[in-house]
């Protein structure tokens, strides 16, 4: 995943036109997709009322899934942050390379922001990358607003320490390559 990542990050910058599209510089990343936080209003009414006040202080950016923009609109439930339609792969690349932080219910996402060295903000109780929440570069805060506000709290006084080597060095593809070639595997 890492490799992956390194990889389409170069070819990114000449693929992907997003940040053209988002007025200004300085952005948080928001996806919010899981169905344990659309399909719950009480949960996704804690996660926009929460967006909505840290997008006072810094733009929230949101590629909105479209079955969780139908279900905010449906439950008339206000987007007072910056709403994009969905994007690839590319684009998403530009938008973690470029915010300052990442708030998320998406798995990889929580991966692919310590590739770039962006704290996250997970917006489930629990995730499957339990390291990352270990070196303290990922929050737990669930869906309640209160967390999810002192998780940014703790983002905007925080230093994080993106040096540990956690996933390797990027060149996994690369060693797997030659231990094929060499016959090692065998």
């Amino acid at each position: 995943m890492l490799d992956a990542a390194r990889y389409y990050a170069q070819r990114s910058e000449r693929q992907s036109s997003i940040l053209n599209t988002i007025d200004g510089s300085d952005f948080l990343l928001c996806t919010v997709h899981r169905a344990e936080n659309t399909d719950d209003p009480e949960k996704l009414r804690h996660i926009f009322s929460a967006l909505a006040e840290i997008n006072k202080e810094v733009k929230v950016v949101c590629p909105l899934h479209p079955r969780t923009r139908k279900i905010a609109i449906d439950r008339g439930l206000e987007l007072p942050f910056t709403v994009v339609d969905p994007v690839g792969y590319f684009d998403m690349l530009e938008l973690l390379k470029h915010c300052k932080a990442v708030l998320t219910d998406s798995g990889g996402l929580q991966k692919e922001a310590y590739f770039f060295a962006k704290p996250c903000i997970t917006l489930r109780n629990e995730t499957e990358w339990t390291e990352l929440v270990d070196a303290g570069c990922n929050i737990l805060a669930g869906a309640e607003r209160d967390k999810i506000l002192a998780s940014w709290a703790t983002v905007k006084a925080g230093s994080f320490n993106f040096r540990e080597n956690l996933y390797g060095d990027g060149h996994a593809a690369e060693v797997i390559v030659e231990t094929i070639l060499s016959g090692r595997w065998n």
